[in-house]
């Protein structure tokens, strides 16, 4: 019959099995968090930086619109918002892009549309151009005389818009009334017959400056947005690697109670 020392030899061993396979797992898992975390800070600050170089972009002084040699150089992180002077003339027809503005500047806001005209510059190219927003009820021109683009020559002064991109959760353009719920330059320029590789891939929103006399289209609603979640991740990602010490440390203090204990009985 096997003595107690033998029988506590044979459970102790697989207990510091387990306790190593255990260590092994742990350390990886908090090496990987670790990591996550570290690049969330690396996100963080390159969120900032962005941050400040968008707002001091916006009041920057107006540079000229880049021409299509530029355009597939063109990236989000140096051109959104920044503005853009241009002289040409407006072309006719309108799109409609849907927004919820719960935070105008101007008099009026709440659900209603940007509205989006053609602009063909000196050197024949077309740029789409928010001229601003109009209630839900004046969506249609008729619905708000003295609303029309200057016919004329103009040097108009917008803020670079990139294109968006929806998912699957993103309603489809309504052709019928022209409403769109994503921008997408080259899409609302083609529902008005501009098509080719003159069309710039981005759009341009009017500065408070251009909005007509009678109030509407409402120039200057550019929403300048950016999502900083960054510093979410870093307390969650470091914060799971503070708690998976905690736990490894209570249990292996738990596991080596118990191998005294067994060791003691053992004896015994």
């Amino acid at each position: 019959m096997p003595s107690s020392d033998t029988s506590s030899v044979s459970r102790e061993t697989p207990r510091k099995g387990g306790l190593v396979l255990l260590s092994v797992l742990s350390l990886i898992a908090f090496a990987i968090l670790l990591a996550l975390g570290t690049w969330q800070v690396q996100r963080l600050k390159w969120k900032l930086d962005l941050i400040e170089r968008v707002e001091a972009r916006v009041d920057a002084a107006p540079v000229a619109m880049p021409g299509p040699a530029a355009w597939p150089d063109l990236t989000d992180e140096e051109w959104d918002y920044r503005p853009i002077e241009v002289s040409g003339r407006f072309l006719l027809g309108e799109v409609y892009y849907f927004i919820s503005l719960s935070d105008p500047r101007g008099d009026v806001g709440g659900p209603g549309y940007f509205v989006y005209q053609p602009f063909e510059t000196e050197d024949g190219l077309v740029v789409m151009v928010n001229r601003g927003f109009v209630p839900d009820t004046r969506r249609l021109p008729e619905t708000r005389p003295g609303s029309e683009a200057d016919e004329g020559r103009t040097t108009i002064v917008g803020l670079w818009r990139r294109n968006e991109h929806g998912n699957f959760l993103t309603l489809a353009p309504d052709l019928g009334k022209r409403i769109w719920f994503v921008r997408d330059a080259r899409e609302m320029a083609a529902e008005l017959g501009q098509r080719g590789d003159n069309v710039a891939p981005f759009t341009l929103d009017l500065t408070a400056s251009f909005t007509p006399a009678g109030g509407l289209p409402q120039a200057g609603e550019t929403i300048i947005t950016s999502t900083n979640n960054h510093l979410q991740y870093v307390v969650t990602w470091y914060g799971l690697a503070a708690v998976l010490v905690v736990v490894y440390v209570v249990y292996v203090r738990r596991h080596l109670g118990r191998s005294h204990e067994d060791g003691a009985a053992g004896t015994d």
